[in-house]
């Protein structure tokens, strides 16, 4: 089974503009994610697809792989699925260009969800950890997921779920981390639907396969990285970094 692992890295960020190219330690944010995905020995291929000169030079000069990609795309997933259209593969991964804290366990977890019998019904597949803090269960930009008993998403969104309407019964909150696997030929049928409703409204690009009936196995890690989304998460993962 052949596997790459793709990295959508858009330049211009909304919420964080040049996030990718942030100086974390001593390097940028998005080398970080690049040389610990490689790091990981995983995968047979290893790309960023970019719409940035900046970023594509960043890579490139330090001897990694990068193609530039059109820089209309809707979502991260759009852009891979571009980059890896004519490139042999049979599971890609779309590890998110702002997780520079990417380790081979989770990555792991998430590729042995495609093997064996039960492996070969899974199309998409995806990480999620526990979330305990209050303060990032309330926090929009912290995506939640709500699976059924066989790890299958029910649901992902900004807002709280499961809405705690009751207090008599534990619930356990889960955030989406935002690495993807896919079987390319899923991939490519993502790019030729349009942009649904849920997530249009909730902008969470996996809702569209759950709208196409698709189903999304998780998979619970314990990655505890941080995403880089917002000036404050680049603080946090400055103190990572320096331990």
């Amino acid at each position: 089974m052949k596997k790459i692992a793709l990295i959508p890295a858009r330049y211009a960020a909304t919420r964080f503009p040049a996030k990718l190219m942030q100086q974390l330690g001593n390097k940028p944010v998005i080398r970080h994610t690049y040389d610990n995905t490689v790091a990981t020995g995983l995968f047979d291929e290893v790309i960023v697809a970019t719409d940035s000169d900046i970023i594509f030079n960043e890579i490139t000069a330090h001897g990694g792989k990068a193609v530039m990609s059109k820089k209309q795309h809707e979502s991260g997933s759009d852009r891979i699925a571009e980059a890896v259209a004519n490139i042999p593969a049979d599971i890609v991964v779309n590890v998110q260009g702002d997780e520079p804290f990417v380790k081979k366990e989770p990555l792991h977890k998430l590729l042995r969800l495609f093997e064996g019998e039960e492996g070969k019904k899974v199309q998409v597949a995806s990480l999620m950890q526990v979330l305990k803090e209050q303060r990032f269960i309330d926090d929009p930009n912290y995506v939640k997921v709500a699976v059924d008993k066989k790890c299958n998403a029910l649901f992902f969104s900004r807002s709280v779920i499961p809405y705690p309407r009751a207090n008599d019964h534990p619930i356990t909150y889960y955030e989406h981390i935002g690495v993807y696997a896919f079987r390319k030929q899923a991939l490519l049928n993502f790019t030729s639907w349009p942009m649904t409703p849920l997530e249009a409204a909730e902008k969470i690009e996996c809702l569209r396969y759950l709208e196409n009936g698709v189903s999304i196995k998780m998979a619970i890690v314990d990655y505890m990285g941080v995403e880089i989304d917002t000036p404050e998460d680049l603080e946090r993962a400055a103190k990572l970094v320096n331990g």
